[in-house]
């Protein structure tokens, strides 16, 4: 990745506040696991959405959950169980630097990010009302044939 190349720490500062997106998602990267070090042949990993991760520093040391949002403007990650409530009894995420985070689990649904990689790439299930929703079509369908079927008997006779 192209880097500054002044060894000054305010222009290296800016460097880094002023990088494009597609930029900072290569520093929004976490450390893997043992298991998956070993079957993915490489110490870290951008992370995303659907992610399982497991905070290693800070307050929320040992928590884990899953990445809920990666915020690249703010170089951020938002994991599913790290909350904070504020006085009204609502809920609010708090923001984890990916450094502190080591992942435990990947969301294996994404092909482009393993590509060329020997992993299996799951394909997404539909969930219970996709398939209640073409149950239901398929009922209508049904229905509606048959009742095509006594108009037309009925015309005959």
């Amino acid at each position: 990745m192209k880097g500054t190349k002044s060894s000054k720490p305010k222009k290296q500062r800016k460097h880094h506040y002023e990088k494009s997106l597609h930029r900072k998602q290569a520093s929004l990267a976490g450390h893997l696991d043992k298991k998956l070090r070993e079957q993915l042949k490489t110490r870290s990993l951008a992370l995303k959405k659907g992610d399982t991760v497991k905070v290693m520093k800070g307050k929320n040391k040992g928590k884990s959950g899953k990445v809920t949002e990666v915020n690249y403007k703010k170089g951020t990650v938002y994991v599913e169980k790290i909350i904070r409530k504020k006085a009204n009894g609502e809920e609010i995420p708090l923001p984890v630097q990916a450094s502190n985070l080591l992942v435990t689990d990947i969301d294996k649904s994404d092909g482009k990010r393993f590509k060329g990689k020997s992993i299996k790439v799951e394909k997404k299930e539909e969930t219970g009302k996709e398939k209640k929703s073409e149950e239901k079509k398929q009922e209508e369908k049904e229905k509606k044939r048959d009742e095509e079927k006594k108009q037309e008997e009925k015309k005959r006779k």
